[in-house]
């Protein structure tokens, strides 16, 4: 459509205001790059544009949360995620398993748990169920079933999501992260091991990209047929 109404010009960048008319999702600030002011900027004209819906910041900057933290005291502030939640979030909708294969990936899964909320779907999150332990994916397998998505959060060699969805129908989001030593190449090895997964139904995203995951699992979960009573019938 070509109309004024579904942008909203700052000057040094155009807002897409019509994105939850189109797609049904809220609107969200890619912080990285962009000044602090420019963030508070978006995030205030975004606000008064649609105050009746969530607005989510990621990838903030250390002086752009302070900014957000003073300038927009409702926000809610995740330094661990680097994002910023302002605005109230819809009534969560299905449930999304946020998996991380040890705590080193925590920026991720905090990026993707903040996004679940934004975007409406209800989240549990499962840590630090590497495959160096894999009785401890075993002992929650129960709730992987019940699950309505998984999203599987790994760095190193990237095993788990494999593992996970050789446990279960769930639809699986798998994120490499950049955790690892020199020969994970900053995630590159964890992402090439979750292309040539094994596992059928699992699905990757790019490196460290838990808003991505997040995104999909979301839409999934709040599909109004959900599934996972099924699934939790599996022997």
């Amino acid at each position: 459509m070509d109309s004024t109404q579904d942008r909203l010009d700052l000057g040094w960048a155009t807002l897409d205001t019509d994105r939850a008319a189109r797609t049904g999702d809220p609107e969200v600030v890619f912080g990285e790059g962009k000044t602090a002011d420019q963030v508070v900027a978006a995030l205030t004209a975004l606000a008064a544009n649609h105050p009746d819906r969530a607005i989510l910041a990621t990838r903030l900057a250390a002086d752009a949360r302070q900014l957000i933290g003073s300038a927009l005291p409702a926000a809610v502030v995740d330094p661990v995620g680097r994002t910023a939640l302002l605005g109230s979030p819809p009534k969560p909708s299905g449930t999304v398993a946020l998996v991380s294969a040890g705590s080193s990936d925590a920026p991720v899964v905090a990026e993707a748990a903040a996004t679940l909320t934004a975007f409406g779907a209800g989240s549990e999150i499962i840590n630090d169920v590497g495959v160096a332990g894999v009785h401890r994916v075993l002992a929650v397998r129960d709730r992987l079933l019940a699950a309505d998505a998984i999203v599987v959060v790994a760095g190193m060699d990237g095993a788990l999501p494999s593992v996970v969805g050789g446990l279960t129908g769930t639809p699986i989001v798998a994120v490499p992260t950049s955790v690892g030593y020199g020969a994970s190449f900053g995630g590159i090895a964890a992402l090439l091991t979750m292309l040539n997964s094994c596992a059928p139904g699992v699905a990757v995203v790019n490196i460290d990209n838990g808003f991505g995951a997040a995104v999909h699992a979301a839409r999934i979960a709040r599909r109004p047929t959900g599934g996972a009573e099924d699934r939790t019938r599996v022997p």
